[in-house]
This record gives structure tokens, sequence and C-alpha cells, in this order.
């Protein structure tokens, strides 16, 4: 995975490069989704274009699906498969938070392999090859060893926090709400919090670069219901999210029941 974890972590470089450029201006040159599912910029558009140019060069027989590219049922056919969110947390970059990704990873065979995370505004690279280890800026990293929710640092979605679906934990955990799924796991991953969860639906593209770095640190990822995920589908929406450092996991599981 030399090859692959260079490449991607180069194509993450150059991304993140072209979304600061767009970052710095007045204007992000921000429009509606055509499906009404948040906002699209210049910046995801710039980066998609870097990302997808530098896979589909260096690993032309791969397939590859990506939040910004039409999706093409080839894909199906690959065993290697890229799974790509030019820019994960559009709307915190809108509104300047500084919690967004280039997210890139690689599915074999259904399985997470390989990601790579980089946040362009603060630099922090995350990076993950299942079997292999994590590294966090440059230096190995491992999920936390943490095994009680007292002092645990959970990060949530602000929009649930916000309709107060984790109060019941308030005093006990620390709850931190964020907006980007694949950041969430690369701090997981990272050691730099417990977990994150979600009951609510996300896309492959969301998830595969994450869960590879969080299992790659030595951590658990799974589906709602508990299921280890299998990427490349026909239909890219997972139902719930969790990825945690692994010892935290039937905990975690829980929080995301019905209450």
């Amino acid at each position: 995975m030399h090859r692959e974890l260079e490449v991607a972590v180069e194509a993450a470089r150059l991304a993140a490069a072209a979304i600061l450029d767009v970052y710095h201006r007045a204007d992000h040159g921000t429009v509606e989704k055509a499906d009404g599912k948040g906002p699209l910029t210049e910046a995801d558009l710039a980066s998609n274009a870097l990302i997808v140019d530098a896979i589909r060069t260096a690993f032309p027989d791969d397939g590859l699906l990506s939040e910004e590219t039409v999706d093409s049922p080839h894909r199906l056919e690959k065993r290697r498969v890229w799974v790509i969110d030019p820019l994960d947390g559009t709307k915190e970059f809108t509104l300047r938070i500084p919690q967004f990704v280039v997210s890139i990873g690689l599915a074999i065979d259904g399985k997470a392999a390989l990601g790579v995370l980089l946040n362009p505004a603060t630099g922090e690279l995350f990076t993950g090859v299942v079997g292999m280890g994590a590294t966090y800026n440059g230096e190995p990293c491992t999920v936390t060893p943490r095994a009680t929710l007292e002092g645990a640092r959970l990060l949530v979605s602000a929009t649930e926090h916000k309709k107060g679906w984790f109060d019941h934990l308030k005093g006990t955990a620390t709850l931190e709400p964020m907006g980007s799924v694949a950041y969430k796991f690369g701090l997981v991953a990272a050691g730099l919090a417990e977990a994150t969860f979600t009951p609510q639906p996300r896309n492959e593209w969301d998830l595969l670069g994450g869960v590879a770095c969080v299992l790659a640190a030595g951590g658990r990822a799974c589906d709602g219901s508990g299921a280890d995920y299998v990427f490349n589908r026909p239909d890219p929406l997972h139902i719930g999210v969790c990825g945690d450092n692994g010892v935290l996991h039937e905990r975690v599981m829980e929080l995301m029941k019905p209450r």
C-alpha cells in the first residue's frame, strides 16, 4: 500500500491547497446542490478535479466513487474502488469554521483498506492502512484506551446536539458538536476523542477514509445495526455511523438506540 498511500497523500495536499485558495477569498462561489442537500462551492469542484485526476492517472484500472462526480455502475465490477469526498464539511467551510477535511479512501473487495484525511485549515493529516497502522501528522497513532464514558470525549452532530439528543450524557461525557463526519473519525483514530456516532444515514464518501483510519488505529467502526461496513454498494447510503476506540464500543452502540 506504499504507492497507494503516497498518491493519496499527494492528491490530498494538492486538493487542500486549492481549497485554501478559495477559503481565503471573500466569495466562495457557493450555490445550492441540485438535490437540495447542502451547499456546493468552487472549492469542492477544484478539489474533486485534482483528486480524481491523480487517482485515475496512477490507478487507471481501479473504480472510483466521488460525491462530486457522476456515479458509474462500472465501479461495481471492480475489486479496488477509491471513494472520495473532496470537501467533507462544506457548511463549516462556508462559515469559516476549521472543521472540514479532504477525504480519500480505498476499499478492496468491499472492505476499508486505506484512508487519508487532511484538514486544509489546520494542516492536520490523518492516514491509515488497515493492518499496518495509522499516523497523525506523520507520527504513529492509536485510539485511546479509555474504558468508561465518564470523561470521554464524544464527537457528535451539531444538529443532533442542538436538538438535545445527548442531554442525558451531560455531566458524564464531554460532548463536542462538529460538522464533518470524516474529521470526527480522524480525531478518534488519532486518540484525540473516544468516539463519534449517529443513528442517521451517511454516504460512503463521508465514511470510508475515516473508517479506514479508525480501524488502522486499532478502533472499531460499524453501521447503526452493528454490522461491519461493506463499501462499493449500488446504494452508497449507510444507516447509522459508529467509530470508537473499541473498548467503549458496546456502550457507544447503546447510545445510538432511540430513547
